[in-house]
């Protein structure tokens, strides 16, 4: 039991090392924009993180609402407050 504990702390702790050490492109169809989400974010329900919208060319500031797996990809679910939209970006895993 504890060598399964132990095995689980570590690929969780490997999970938020590799998760935050460089920015992870992705895609907003709905909006058919690439975004960035900046080094140094941490991509967790609840939390605030900072992308980077290559449409409009400016840095925003949003909500994480979910984080679905799917494969190759990740779809981060977020909240815009500035605009009000929810957006869906398909991140490269």
């Amino acid at each position: 039991m504890k060598i399964v504990q132990s095995l689980l702390f570590v690929f969780v702790m490997l999970f938020f090392v590799t998760s935050n050490a460089n920015a992870w492109d992705g895609y907003d169809y709905e909006k058919g924009a690439y975004v960035e989400i900046e080094e140094g974010n941490l991509v967790r329900e609840g939390e605030t993180i900072e992308i980077y919208d290559y449409d409009d060319g400016e840095y925003k500031d949003v909500d994480v609402e979910s984080i679905e797996n799917y494969g190759s990809t990740v779809e981060v679910e977020v909240y815009d407050s500035e605009t009000g939209e929810t957006r869906i970006l398909e991140m490269e895993d």
